[in-house]
């Protein structure tokens, strides 16, 4: 089958489609036919190498965590899905390989029937991140969230599942965004100088708690929430640390050790099932910037990398 995978840390053209040998769906797992992945600014960090320290790999990398595809394997002890289903998941966090032909999932749930599989594809990643992250800021209704980066992939989906919630959803974004933004239930303002002070005009109360998707502003972030604690991001910032503020990645809730890293949060699975029911009341969709096919990934990368891109991309089958 065919498979995107690097052998080397560095820009966008070290991807390759490699020929390599299909997994199969062991124990509590599940095998897809892949129609749509997806892909997500943090794997043009692992790519590059910016996150090497945080997230270590071995080569060959395979890239991809989340997919959508047609159940074709289940594996022993699996209840509830069969051959011949849709489904929409993610793999094992340290195995990946999502963009490829086949790929094995380790959590899932049904493709809604409103999202094309394009949407699916890019879903189950920024569906887990802005779970876990609205659960450790502990999110709820009648708070104001501010959050850094609202129109990229996992920030258009953190919006929905906020607002869902009943909370309040700041967001940043360009403007031409602003009103794409209004339309999940966001009030947008710009990014950049005056940070700050466009914010408190938003929020003469102040906010309850920052969710940074970008990066590049956490001194403002955090003046704003009031405590570093109450601001959590998913970029990696070189001054998160210094700052106190809580960089968030996944990790199985059984993994420990180094590999795993200090940061490192149990994924929010749970997530996924909320997402179903979201979108079958019409309160969640999945914005995608750009759909390529699987040997365009390079392409791919390099339009994330530009940090312009509103919503999800994702790789098509």
């Amino acid at each position: 089958m065919r498979a995107i995978e690097f052998t080397e840390y560095g820009p966008p053209g070290v991807l390759h489609v490699a020929e390599v040998e299909a997994p199969h769906a062991g124990p509590g797992r599940i095998r897809v036919a892949v129609r749509a992945s997806g892909l997500s600014p943090g794997e043009t960090y692992i790519r590059s190498g910016r996150m090497r320290d945080v997230v270590p790999v071995a080569f060959p990398y395979r890239t991809g965590f989340d997919a959508a595809g047609v159940v074709d394997e289940v594996g022993d002890g699996v209840t509830g899905v069969g051959v011949g289903d849709e489904v929409f998941g993610m793999t094992d966090m340290y195995a990946r390989g999502a963009n490829a032909d086949f790929a094995v999932l380790s959590a899932w749930a049904p493709k809604p029937a409103a999202w094309s599989w394009e949407e699916a594809g890019g879903a189950a990643g920024g569906v887990e991140t802005a779970t876990r992250v609205l659960d450790r800021l502990k999110v709820g209704a009648g708070q104001t969230v501010l959050l850094q980066g609202a129109a990229g992939g996992a920030g258009t989906i953190a919006v929905q599942f906020a607002v869902a919630r009943g909370a309040t959803v700041i967001g940043t974004a360009s403007e031409r965004n602003h009103d794409f933004l209004r339309s999940l239930g966001a009030e947008p303002t710009t990014y950049g100088p005056g940070l700050a002070e466009r914010v408190r005009a938003l929020a003469p109360a102040g906010v309850d708690a920052v969710f940074d998707c970008a990066g590049g502003a956490l001194p403002d972030l955090v003046a704003l929430a009031g405590d570093p604690a109450r601001v959590v991001t998913i970029a990696p910032d070189l001054t998160a640390a210094a700052l106190g503020v809580h960089l968030s990645h996944g990790a199985p809730a059984d993994e420990t050790g180094a590999a795993v890293g200090a940061s490192a949060d149990p994924l929010a699975l749970h997530g996924l099932a909320t997402a179903v029911t979201l979108a079958a009341e019409g309160r969640l969709r999945i914005p995608v910037a750009a759909a390529f096919p699987l040997a365009e990934a390079a392409a791919a990368h390099e339009l994330s990398e530009t940090r312009h891109a509103r919503g999800k991309i994702v790789l098509v089958h």
